[in-house]
């Protein structure tokens, strides 16, 4: 990813120097978008953009360096028998998994990201948290997905929110920094939007709706607000900003309209692993389904895959 550095303020955005949401208008956006059909060939090539785009994870208590080594194996090879298959953008997991992520994925050109900052709870002290992405930088995360402190941000502390988002890009060094603003527990899209500009004026190099472990997680109308506020930051500064829906994102349908979505919004200059991604531990199964589908005429059963 090559961008120029961030421009950061010192002052954190105030509500009332936020755009106000439509929130009328983002349904019935989203609702048409949602509508748009694509044709055979174009729905190849989003497909394997699909997988091009996709953080493969996993961030569960259970996780093993099996676990990570065989779901690094995946990301590297997700199917054998289907022509020009992309490798994915990058493999997500905890920063005690780092190392064995980086061992089993070697020169593969894939990323490695890890969450940080007392994920998903951002439950913390802020040094705890500025430690926990220097253990993952240094083991080798070339990406750090942090949560911001929503309690303090729902309680109108909006400048230490920004004042902490501000340390932690400091903390990343050379690594690209993703903002989780945890869109279910914000509670209304003028809340997103607050969030978004505030983190993106903080130095994000990317914003992200979710960790997934909060219902809901990745929505249309939540990913439309904050791709807008990134085209609008980007008219204000000239920084382009990537976005990252995560969570509940496990259909390739479902995926494609968030394609048409960023499309329609931000155009082309967004249409790649560089600037947006998707979260997700089983959408490049249902896609390579999808693709078998569009080579061979018939549906392949989801135990073809491998779970991991």
């Amino acid at each position: 990813m090559t961008q120029t550095a961030p421009r950061t303020e010192t002052i954190a955005p105030a509500p009332d120097h936020v755009v106000s949401v439509d929130q009328v208008g983002i349904e019935e956006r989203v609702a048409r978008l949602g509508s748009r059909s694509i044709k055979k060939s174009s729905k190849v090539q989003a497909l394997k953009l699909i997988l091009s785009q996709i953080d493969l994870t996993t961030l569960e208590g259970q996780d093993t360096p099996g676990k990570v080594r065989q779901l690094c194996h995946k990301a590297m090879s997700l199917h054998d028998t289907l022509p020009d298959i992309p490798h994915v953008a990058a493999v997500c997991v905890y920063p005690m998994m780092v190392a064995e992520a980086k061992k089993a994925l070697g020169d593969s050109g894939i990323h490695i990201a890890s969450v940080a900052t007392a994920f998903p709870s951002g439950m913390a002290t802020t040094q705890a948290k500025l430690d926990e992405i220097k253990l993952a930088v240094a083991e080798g995360a070339d990406e750090i997905d942090m949560v911001i402190s929503r309690g303090k941000f729902l309680q109108g502390e909006y400048q230490a929110v920004f004042d902490e988002i501000v340390l932690c890009k400091e903390a990343c060094g050379d690594a690209h920094l993703k903002v989780i603003l945890e869109t279910g527990e914000l509670g209304t899209l003028d809340r997103v939007r607050h969030a978004s500009d505030l983190a993106m004026h903080a130095g994000a190099d990317f914003i992200k709706t979710s960790t997934g472990k909060i219902q809901p997680a990745a929505t249309l109308p939540v990913t439309l607000v904050m791709l807008q506020a990134i085209r609008d930051y980007y008219y204000e500064t000239g920084r382009m900003v990537g976005m990252k829906p995560a969570g509940g994102i496990s259909k390739a349908k479902l995926a494609i309209q968030y394609l048409v979505t960023l499309r329609e919004t931000l155009g082309e200059a967004w249409m790649t692993p560089e600037w947006f991604r998707f979260g997700a531990s089983s959408l490049a199964n249902d896609v390579l389904m999808q693709l078998q589908k569009q080579q061979t005429g018939v549906y392949q059963s989801g135990d073809y895959f491998s779970k991991d």
